[in-house]
């Protein structure tokens, strides 16, 4: 079939135009979770009283209850979806493999590896006597051996894979083998450990959005803007690179500087989310393999899409896990889990049909 030069033009606008909408449609969407993430809770906040609540408007209680608990909960929830999302979008590009996401590489085990080293050895973990309640004394301790140790599992893979000359397809490998090395070594962490100091690390391990604070989001969203501005930035590459690596050097694009950097920036995301919130796998699977059915290779789109559809999966994974059991607040990591398991079998199937 021909197209004229008109109907080419038309088709392309039309295209766009159906991009553009899933973009409105995704901020439209986060906008809405995002007030009702602040609204659910152990006492109900209608919409009204949340929006008056973030002017500092309405009761007393409201306003301490969205500042104090909801909102930095929720921002984080926004944030960490977020950076995950673009982690993933990003790795499955410059890695050529629909698998590939900051969960599958390792960053996450290495990062529970670090925290369970600083709560264990550190002493970095605690029993409130009072309330009976486990509790980590010592959180910016567990925070920077997490993102230490998980920065130190990319830069491995990345030394890998330079002077070893690995495919993008052994560098998944790769990964997937040094987070079982971290992982081993967690549970060897975890043998010789005391009741305490056990249950202060699988707590820390479960992923929590309610141990955010205020200054962990703004560090979160530095790291996540600047990488989505380097990003953005080179989207034109990213989408030259879609089309295979010869085609892209052919057009200038330097493709291992640009893998190794983004690669970098992936995981420092990844490293900077996970050792504040703890593990909080599959978000950045699952979101740009949905939104690429709606946006294709296209990254000046993708990449936006993405993040926004990552903030939308986790403010929503976090609601279910406050709604699901009325009282009691799930780990959202499980939730997460639970999404992104059934896609990751999904990919294999799929990925051996074709």
């Amino acid at each position: 079939m021909k197209y004229s030069s008109g109907n080419l033009i038309d088709f392309y606008k039309n295209n766009m135009a159906k991009k553009r909408l899933v973009l409105i449609i995704l901020f439209f969407a986060a906008i809405f979770l995002f007030i009702l993430g602040v609204s659910v809770g152990s006492t109900y906040i209608p919409f009204i009283d949340v929006c008056k609540a973030i002017f500092h408007q309405g009761s007393e209680e409201n306003i301490l209850i969205v500042y104090n608990i909801r909102l930095p909960r929720v921002i984080a929830a926004f944030l960490a979806g977020g950076g995950l999302a673009i982690s993933g979008c990003i790795m499955q590009n410059v890695l050529k493999n629909d698998m590939a996401s900051p969960s599958t590489l390792g960053v996450g085990n290495a990062a529970v590896f670090g925290a369970n080293l600083a709560i264990i050895t550190l002493g970095a973990g605690s029993f409130a006597k009072s309330n009976g309640l486990i509790d980590i004394n010592n959180p910016y301790l567990v925070t920077i051996f997490a993102f230490l140790f998980a920065l130190a599992s990319v830069g491995l893979i990345l030394l890998l894979a330079r002077f070893k000359h690995f495919s993008k397809e052994s560098i998944v490998l790769a990964g997937v083998a040094i987070g079982t090395i971290f992982q081993a070594g967690t549970l060897i962490v975890q043998f010789f450990s005391d009741d305490t100091e056990l249950a202060s690390a699988v707590f820390w391990s479960f992923g929590n959005l309610g141990r955010a604070t205020y200054m962990e989001c703004l560090l979160m969203f530095i790291v996540i803007f600047i990488s989505l501005g380097f990003f953005m930035l080179k989207r034109w590459d990213y989408n030259a690179m879609a089309n295979g690596n010869d085609l892209a050097k052919t057009l200038g694009v330097k493709t291992e500087g640009l893998t190794i950097i983004s690669l970098l920036l992936a995981s420092l995301i990844t490293a900077v989310a996970v050792s504040f919130l703890g593990v909080i796998g599959f978000i950045g699977l699952i979101s740009p393999q949905i939104m690429k059915k709606f946006i294709k290779d296209d990254f000046r789109y993708l990449i936006p899409a993405s993040c926004l559809f990552g903030s939308c999966l986790l403010i929503l994974s976090d609601i279910v896990s406050r709604v699901i059991v009325i009282g009691t607040s799930l780990p959202v990591g499980a939730i997460t889990s639970l999404l992104g398991g059934p896609m990751f079998i999904y990919l294999l199937l799929r990925k051996k049909n074709d």
